[in-house]
């Protein structure tokens, strides 16, 4: 009975087609550039850091899985300087203007999209991103933080709450795909996070 079929062509299941489009995207995308971003680790007097909760309509694919904190980060405007853009940024997205800086990491950290969300993610402009990152100590008061209406109210609000948080917890609070930035920042960072 098996060969009854044997002369129909099914052609491709949707499975296949699948597949082929995402090779076929794979080779696309590395054609495509990194987008040149800053991040930005803001430690607290005792040594814990800024994490904020993304907006639930903020939160693209990836984040189902709850991975909704981030620490700030955005990207660099043309002819900015790294530095200049982390401070514009954390501004932007958490009203915090009093700051120190106290480090930078030693190098860029790069992270691909999945090709899940590739198209979708960074306006399907980019591969994904290439980051600078600094720690900063936050020198103010709390009543500053304003992520609801951040950057004096101007800037659209990234995040919708906001808590301080151990630097080693917040690799499993981002979502899977910058999970190994995250490392690399605690590694770069541990020497200014809460001991003990």
């Amino acid at each position: 009975m098996a060969t009854l079929f044997s002369h129909i062509d099914f052609g491709p299941g949707k499975a296949k087609k699948k597949n082929k489009k995402k090779v076929a995207m794979a080779r696309d995308i590395t054609n495509l550039p990194y987008r040149a971003c800053v991040g930005v680790a803001l430690f607290n007097a005792a040594g814990l850091v800024f994490v904020g909760k993304r907006r639930t309509d903020k939160m693209g694919a990836g984040h189902e899985g709850g991975y909704a904190w981030q620490m700030p980060q955005g990207g660099i405007d043309p002819g900015e300087d790294p530095l200049q853009a982390a401070l514009r940024e954390l501004y932007e997205e958490t009203n915090i203007r009093s700051v120190e800086l106290i480090a930078e990491a030693p190098d860029w950290y790069r992270y691909e999209l999945p090709l899940e969300v590739m198209g979708r993610a960074l306006k399907g402009r980019y591969r994904g991103q290439t980051q600078k990152w600094f720690a900063f100590r936050f020198t103010g008061d709390e009543a500053e933080i304003n992520v609801h209406a951040p950057g004096g109210g101007v800037h659209r609000p990234e995040f919708g709450d906001w808590r301080w948080d151990r630097l080693e917890n917040l690799p499993g609070m981002i979502v899977p795909f910058k999970r190994g930035v995250y490392e690399k920042v605690v590694t770069a960072f541990a020497p200014y996070g809460m001991r003990g």
